[in-house]
């Protein structure tokens, strides 16, 4: 093919696709992290009675720097049901499933879950803060 490239990289030729794969990624971040897929299995009513419990359990684990993020899963515009998902910092799925079980919501029998690793590929996260009124966004 006249100044094109072949599949095999030669010179003039067109870089592989895993080449060229390989280029969009190698600055990549590449960050192992596990996300706890959580579904309620109790009523609405047995988990609200243990909602304080759970949210105590993950503001410690928050505190303690394990929690990247954590919440609700809803249809658009529903009110939660119980179904959650959190991404913790853990080196190992045997800790996030530790950490998932004892949750007191699981430990309540009134939620399943899942682990899951996921691979921080790309993204941002932007912080602002204000100094003269201590307020801040996360963006």
């Amino acid at each position: 093919m006249a100044g094109g490239r072949s599949k095999t990289g030669e010179a003039g030729a067109k870089p592989s696709t895993d080449d060229h794969i390989r280029r969009l990624s190698e600055r990549m971040l590449r960050k192992k992290l596990f996300v706890v897929f959580s579904t309620a299995i109790g009523s609405p009513a047995e988990i609200e009675e243990i909602l304080p419990l759970h949210l105590q359990y993950m503001i410690a684990l928050e505190k303690r720097g394990l929690v990247f993020a954590s919440g609700p899963l809803t249809d658009e515009g529903a009110a939660p049901r119980g179904n959650g998902m959190t991404v913790l910092r853990t080196a190992s799925a045997a800790e996030a499933r530790a950490i998932a079980e004892a949750d007191p919501l699981f430990a309540h029998g009134l939620r399943s879950f899942e682990v899951r690793e996921w691979t921080v590929m790309e993204g941002s996260l932007a912080i602002k803060v204000n100094f003269s009124d201590q307020s801040m966004d996360v963006g």
